[in-house]
C-alpha cells in the first residue's frame, strides 16, 4: 500500500492540509484501483459515498443530455479529487467519471473524509474552494457555450487541451480524443468536429493523423478563439 504522506498528488489538492496523522489514518482506510481505458471510476446517478483521487492518469467527466449523448463537462488529471461535491450536498453523483487512459486511483471513504472537514479547517476551507472553482468553471463553460460559436469553441478546446496536458515527442496532443468525445467537450454534433477539424487542416492551423491532432499555428487558433 503507498504512503499518502509521500504521495505527490496530495500538494495538489485539499489533502496538502493533512497532517501527517491524518496522512497515516488515510493510509489505512484507502483502497487503491487501477481504472483500465474506458472504464467507469463512478457513473452519473451513483451514491459514491467518499471521493476518489486521482494518482495516474486523465479521466472525462460526462453528463447525459436529453437525446442520449454525452456532454464532456470536464477532464480531471492527475491531483483533482472526484465526487467531493455530491459526497458533502448527500446527492448521487451528477456526472460519471470515464478513463480516458489506464488510471491509478484512491477512494477514501466518505466517514474519513468527513471527520477531516469537522476536524482541520484548512481542509475544509481548501475542499470549499476548490467546489467553488468547479463552479466557476461552469459558469465560464455555459457562457462560452452560449457565446462562442462551434468554430471558436474547437480552438479554445485544442489550445486548453495543448495547455493542461501537453504533447507527444512527436509534437501531437498527448490527449487522444475521438472525434465524438471531441464533439462532446464543444458541444456539437460529430460531424460538425469532424467538418472543423479539416478546415483547420486544410488552413494549416492543426495537422491530423489518424486519431493525433498536432496544433501547427497557436497564434491563429488564440485569434479564432477569442
Amino acid at each position: 500500500m503507498s504512503k499518502c504522506e509521500q504521495c505527490i498528488v496530495r500538494q495538489f489538492s485539499a489533502l496538502k492540509a493533512l497532517s501527517k496523522d491524518e496522512l497515516l489514518k488515510m493510509a489505512n482506510c484507502k483502497t487503491s484501483y487501477t481504472i483500465k481505458k474506458g472504464e467507469p471510476i463512478f457513473e452519473e446517478g451513483e451514491i459514491t459515498n467518499g471521493v476518489f483521487c486521482v494518482k495516474d492518469g486523465v479521466c472525462k467527466m460526462t453528463k447525459l443530455s436529453a437525446n442520449g449523448k454525452d456532454q464532456i463537462v470536464k477532464l480531471a488529471k492527475p491531483g483533482e479529487l472526484l465526487g467531493q461535491r455530491s459526497m458533502i450536498s448527500e446527492e448521487p453523483a451528477n456526472l460519471s467519471a470515464i478513463a480516458l487512459e489506464d488510471m491509478e486511483v484512491c477512494f477514501v471513504p466518505k466517514n474519513e473524509i468527513m471527520h477531516f472537514f469537522n476536524q482541520n479547517n484548512q481542509f475544509s476551507m481548501n475542499m470549499m474552494k476548490t467546489i467553488c472553482g468547479d463552479l466557476k468553471d461552469a459558469d465560464d463553460h455555459m457562457v462560452s457555450m452560449a457565446q462562442k460559436s462551434v468554430k471558436e469553441r474547437l480552438a479554445e478546446t485544442l489550445l486548453y487541451l495543448e495547455d493542461s496536458f501537453g504533447t507527444n515527442e512527436d509534437g501531437s496532443l498527448r490527449i487522444q480524443l475521438s472525434r465524438e468525445e471531441l464533439a462532446g467537450m464543444i458541444g456539437t454534433a460529430t460531424e460538425s468536429c469532424i467538418r472543423l477539424l479539416s478546415e483547420f487542416n486544410k488552413n494549416g492551423l492543426v495537422d491530423l493523423s489518424g486519431k493525433k491532432i498536432t496544433i501547427k499555428n497557436k497564434n491563429q487558433l488564440k485569434k479564432i478563439s477569442e
